[in-house]
């Protein structure tokens, strides 16, 4: 993957009533500023590549190829709060580099990327700096000119972008220096932002939900929460192919929330148009799965190894143990990647998009929101119910376990429901959130205990084939029966606080 760098700064733009002829006021002195240096003017000409529909500005993605400075090269930035972006860098070349292409894939979906706008400017930089000599921040003051197509705009704006390590509460003591000059923050968020803005060609608008099922409906609600968990779906496939901390995971999380919504709400759509697309985002979790079981695998099994003193670990268990986790996570992270570039995967976001902007909404669609999603969470509560009842009358071994397994998906979804309905319901389906939250978290640590047992048999037979002491193994494997053993224990309790009929009838 190409070089990342997280940007967190601020642009200013010069008000009405002052002027850029009257320059930027002095830095020195605001907040640990004790010297400005000027660093000369540099010429930056950047075009910046899009669809023609504009999909990437309308989700503040900007990709450019940009030649002058520094950092001469293709930049994608995206998003991460206000204020922060994270911009991935790859060499300058002619044609998008394949690497940038796949990050925005969920939103092009084969759409080819053209220029859309050239944006010249005039940078003129100076550097802050500590006491020390250490660098704050990057002061730039852009004379730009914005052109797409016959149309232009120019305007002047100044950024301030902090060095690494930085406090970002540097920002706030120069935006209020910047304020008594006469300069305020940008209403833009970002160059391209404005030059569409100011060349015409605003982008296109986000989904604001007004159409079928609009209104304060069971089916404006629904509709609403799918499309955030569709928008999250869509933000995390970046984060998955660069492989940051817990993105498989999030991006899961977001597909099994849209799966479980359709089937809670059975009522408000209409299962036969939806399932096909339920389908597909259970094939997705799968494939996504694969990944994220192995990472949670992997650090279970670390974490124990941890726990134990140096005398109990017998063997070289934990080169065993990197090892064998090297050779899984590639397999996986592979699959994962394969799915995310398959054309199926692109079918079922273009699938799930038409669905969302034209839903098969039924009569329950049309109702009161609150009587209609409570009606829905209490039904798959009453699903949780009997599989934990289930479960609980069955000796202890694997029927047992599998069955736990199939309760713990049940509590989740019972989970994922409440949350959904929480915008109509309030407290009480929060608070019932909470407690199942409780009842699935401690059945993931059994089946993950279950999952964990048959990883150790394995790693057991491997040492013992490689001739190496298997004691460690075992040992794992006898802790985790004995953890297996205790949630199985706490879950009647547990359980109870979850069923409470105070909980349940707070929703009426």
């Amino acid at each position: 993957m190409a070089d990342t760098t997280r940007e967190i700064e601020r642009k200013f733009e010069f008000s009405k009533a002052a002027s850029a002829r009257r320059g930027l006021p002095d830095l020195t002195g605001t907040a640990a500023v004790a010297a400005v240096t000027d660093q000369g003017t540099v010429e930056l000409d950047a075009v910046y590549y899009d669809t023609p529909d504009q999909r990437l500005a309308a989700d503040g993605l900007t990709l450019r190829r940009r030649t002058g400075g520094a950092d001469e090269g293709w930049h994608l930035k995206l998003p991460v709060s206000p204020g922060v972006r994270d911009e991935v860098g790859a060499p300058l070349g002619d044609t998008v580099p394949p690497a940038l292409a796949a990050l925005v894939r969920s939103r092009t979906r084969g759409a080819a990327l053209t220029p859309q706008v050239r944006l010249v400017s005039s940078r003129h930089v100076s550097h802050l700096l500590d006491a020390d000599g250490t660098l704050l921040a990057e002061l730039s003051t852009d004379d730009v000119v914005a052109e797409r197509g016959e149309a232009t705009a120019a305007w002047t704006e100044v950024e301030v972008e902090l060095a690494d390590g930085v406090d970002p509460g540097l920002l706030d003591a120069v935006e209020k220096t910047f304020r008594k000059a006469g300069l305020r923050v940008s209403d833009a968020p970002s160059k391209l932002a404005r030059a569409l803005a100011e060349t015409g060609a605003e982008p296109p608008a986000r989904p604001d939900g007004r159409g079928p099922g609009s209104g304060d409906t069971a089916g404006a609600h629904v509709l609403a929460y799918l499309r955030e968990q569709r928008d999250a779906l869509v933000a995390h496939d970046p984060a998955v192919r660069r492989d940051l901390p817990d993105s498989v995971h999030q991006m899961r999380v977001a597909t099994r929330r849209l799966r479980s919504a359709l089937k809670t709400y059975r009522k408000v759509l209409d299962r036969e148009a939806t399932d096909p697309v339920g389908d597909e985002l259970r094939w997705l979790a799968a494939e996504l799965g694969v990944d994220r079981d192995q990472e949670v695998l992997a650090e279970r099994l670390q974490a124990h190894l941890t726990e134990l003193p140096p005398t109990l670990l017998t063997g070289p268990v934990r080169e065993r143990l990197r090892t064998w986790n090297t050779a899984r996570r590639s397999a996986s992270r592979r699959r994962a990647l394969d799915a995310l570039d398959s054309d199926r995967y692109i079918s079922l976001l273009n699938t799930l998009d038409a669905t969302l902007d034209a839903p098969p909404l039924l009569d329950g669609a049309a109702r009161s929101p609150r009587k209609t999603l409570r009606k829905a969470v209490l039904r798959d509560y009453a699903r949780l119910a009997a599989r934990i009842d289930s479960a609980l009358a069955l000796d202890e071994g694997r029927e047992r376990d599998v069955a736990l397994h199939e309760a713990r998906k049940a509590a989740k979804r019972v989970r994922y429901a409440a949350e959904s309905a929480v915008p109509a319901l309030g407290k009480p389906a929060k608070r019932l959130a909470k407690a199942v939250k409780k009842v699935q978290s401690l059945l993931g640590d059994h089946q993950d205990s279950v999952v964990a047992r048959d990883a150790l048999r394995g790693l057991a037979d491997q040492a013992t084939d490689a001739g190496e002491p298997a004691f460690t193994w075992g040992l794992l494997y006898g802790r985790e029966e004995a953890l297996a053993e205790r949630r199985e224990r706490e879950l009647p309790a547990v359980w109870a606080k979850a069923s409470a009929p105070t909980l349940r009838t707070a929703l009426k």
